[in-house]
């Protein structure tokens, strides 16, 4: 009978009157175990048949699969998306492809994220999650594949992490800050809720503010989406406090943050550079096109990718070390909203 839909190795055997098992050998090369009457019928059958081997099954059988699960906290997110395509390109060099989980902030599904890449056989991970509870730690040490963490950390998992330098990409914020005479400083971050990214960030702001006390004051304020009144009110707030002669500035946590601020100075219809100044975290590619265009920290998202790719690869090749820890620099790319004069 004519096989309907793809062929598979069961048709060929048929096909050419042998076993699956010669079937595997001629396909794995081993043409040399076979008669060249028999390895013909074969190679005939799979001719015939257009039969092409499944790359999962034949990795399979060499115990790997070839295939990287990445999971990101936020699809949506330019930091994310970024950091994929760095992954992705070190990962096909390496002969491997990547199997995408977005987890849309959702920190319930970080376990089901782990045992559904499981069910493929991913070789190992890369997560880029919310870096909340045990969820992640749990589903990675039951399946025992390595894994390698990107820009957000998690408590009790010892394992290769690569991310920005978050203390030196903030001092470098609030130096450039400080030489340009601003005074009064108010970082905006989304809520922290146990994000280590986010708390890095503003703990290295704090000691950014108290290395320059007592003629610099800061602030810090938690965004919440949609709660707008409280960021204008908070903008306003510091703004005030620029009226007793010291210049204000905003730095913004990372691109999230930076789009509410830009939304805000639009409703208070206020100047970027003039009524207030701002540095960002994360570099869009709209930020040079508001105002006098937006200055900001930009993250080197293509060699984060890389490298946590490279890392995970080396573990699967059989390296044998303690967790290693790479933080990157970030460049500040000073545009007018922190160097105009009012």
């Amino acid at each position: 009978m004519k096989p309907t839909g793809r062929a598979t190795i069961a048709d060929v055997a048929e096909a050419a009157g042998v076993s699956k098992a010669t079937v595997s050998r001629f396909l794995n090369h081993r043409e040399r175990l076979l008669s060249p009457d028999i390895a013909a019928r074969v190679e005939a059958a799979i001719a015939k048949l257009a039969y092409s081997p499944s790359p999962m099954a034949q990795a399979l059988s060499h115990g790997r699969s070839r295939l990287i699960g990445l999971i990101v906290a936020d699809i949506t997110n330019p930091y994310s998306v970024a950091v994929l395509r760095g992954a992705e390109k070190a990962c096909q060099d390496a002969g491997y492809l990547v199997m995408l989980f977005n987890l849309g902030n959702e920190s319930e599904r970080e376990r089901e994220a782990i045992n559904a890449l499981a069910g493929y056989q991913v070789d190992g991970f890369i997560l880029n999650t919310l870096g909340r509870g045990s969820n992640v730690v749990d589903a990675v040490t039951l399946h025992g594949k390595p894994a390698v963490l990107v820009d957000r950390r998690h408590t009790g998992m010892h394992t290769d992490f690569v991310s920005l330098d978050n203390h030196a990409a903030m001092r470098d914020t609030c130096g450039h800050l400080v030489e340009g005479g601003y005074r009064e400083l108010l970082y905006v971050t989304e809520p922290q809720k146990g994000v280590s990214s986010r708390r890095e960030r503003t703990a290295a702001f704090g000691a950014c503010v108290a290395a320059h006390e007592p003629r610099v004051a800061g602030e810090v304020f938690e965004s919440v989406e949609g709660e707008n009144d409280a960021l204008d009110e908070a903008l306003r707030a510091l703004r005030q406090r620029a009226k007793r002669g010291r210049r204000a500035a905003v730095v913004a946590g990372n691109a999230v943050v930076t789009l509410r601020v830009a939304q805000a100075m639009a409703r208070l219809d206020w100047r970027f550079g003039a009524d207030l100044g701002f540095v960002g975290f994360d570099d869009p590619e709209w930020a040079s096109l508001i105002g006098p265009g937006l200055s900001t920290v930009a993250q080197p998202t293509d060699e984060i990718g890389r490298a946590a790719a490279t890392c995970l690869i080396e573990r699967l090749r059989g390296l044998d070390a303690a967790p290693r820890q790479l933080l990157l620099p970030g460049e500040l790319m000073v545009r007018g909203s922190s160097t105009a004069l009012p």
